[in-house]
């Protein structure tokens, strides 16, 4: 016996136009909402009827509501703002609530408001703002680097700290330095691109450069922190699962007065030397339950690109578990 549910919606005013972009060219955006929630979408001009799980009909209703605001005002909109909006609303599978909007936390720099998207972005951003040591712990493409940037952006512009840091091991993907062209800072830029990408986009070009010019922003390998104090700095370790032990232990140690640190990454992705643990993996163990540390976990749920990369997490996390209980 079918628990299906048809839930009527009419979206007003009736503007043609609007209704074209909410759909998207050939009902794409609405393809998209169904083939994620399940959820059955039908519609003569401004008059929907969304056929499924009662919760996740209401879901849906919502999103719809929101984008078509969005429309009115004159977004265009794509696939990839409606697959944002499926993230903004914590929505998992089937049934799934949508999250509180009221919870939301925006962070606005000089050139652009950034949102936070789910329950764990919304965690991740309040401990940041509330700890002094935080680490976030997840796979790519959930936020964890771009928020951190966010949060530290907006640290030095109500001018709560001095600086900024944004510092990462350079080791990726067993590369070696040595064999790449170049000097040391040629050599090192590459492994430091997404951090500067993240910095262009809140603060445009031109300013970075200003900043980093003035030492304002310092990007760094982490070999360069050694020997040093930060006080009154936000500093940001990026892909952490590359230090070793004795290198995480160093760089918790430099955080002074007036500082705030953020360490980010992903212990599926560790590129050291085999037989090498991870720092970040230590580091899990040693500091749990330490206050003042704040520790966010991401996982598949939580990524903001393309959907099928939330697949692909969740292939490579199945198998790892597959293979870790045949092991066992």
């Amino acid at each position: 016996m079918s628990t299906d549910t048809a839930v009527r919606l009419t979206l007003e005013p009736d503007d043609p136009r609007d209704l074209a972009n909410l759909c998207g060219q050939l009902d794409e955006h609405l393809k998209l909402i169904e083939s994620r929630l399940g959820v059955q979408i039908n519609n003569r001009g401004n008059n929907f009827q969304l056929v499924g799980d009662a919760k996740t009909a209401n879901t849906v209703t919502d999103i719809l509501k929101k984008l078509y605001s969005e429309a009115r005002k004159g977004t265009q909109l794509t696939p990839e703002m409606v697959h944002l909006s499926l993230q903004e609303a914590s929505v998992e599978g089937h049934g799934s609530k949508a999250g509180n909007a009221s919870d939301e936390v925006a962070i606005k720099t000089k050139k652009a408001l950034i949102r936070t998207r789910g329950d764990n972005q919304l965690r991740y951003v309040k401990s940041i703002l509330s700890q002094d040591i935080n680490f976030g712990i997840g796979p790519a493409g959930t936020g964890k680097t771009f928020l951190a940037v966010a949060c530290a952006v907006d640290a030095l512009e109500r001018e709560e700290v001095h600086r900024i840091l944004l510092v990462r091991p350079a080791v990726e993907a067993g590369e070696k330095l040595g064999f790449l062209p170049g000097d040391l800072s040629q050599k090192i830029d590459p492994y430091l691109r997404p951090l500067y990408d993240a910095l262009y986009e809140m603060l445009g070009f031109e300013r970075v450069a200003r900043l980093i010019e003035r030492n304002v922003i310092e990007v760094a390998p982490l070999a360069y922190m050694r020997g040093r104090t930060l006080n009154h700095a936000f500093v940001i370790l990026d892909e952490s699962q590359n230090t070793t032990k004795e290198q995480m232990k160093m760089f918790l140690t430099r955080i002074g007065f007036g500082s705030s640190a953020v360490i980010t990454g992903d212990i599926t992705q560790v590129d050291l030397p085999r037989g090498c643990e991870s720092g970040l993996k230590h580091a899990m163990q040693v500091l749990q339950g330490v206050p003042g540390i704040g520790v966010t976990h991401f996982s598949a749920k939580d990524v903001v690109r393309h959907p099928l990369v939330q697949r692909i997490v969740r292939a490579y996390d199945s198998h790892d578990a597959e293979q870790q209980r045949n092991q066992g």
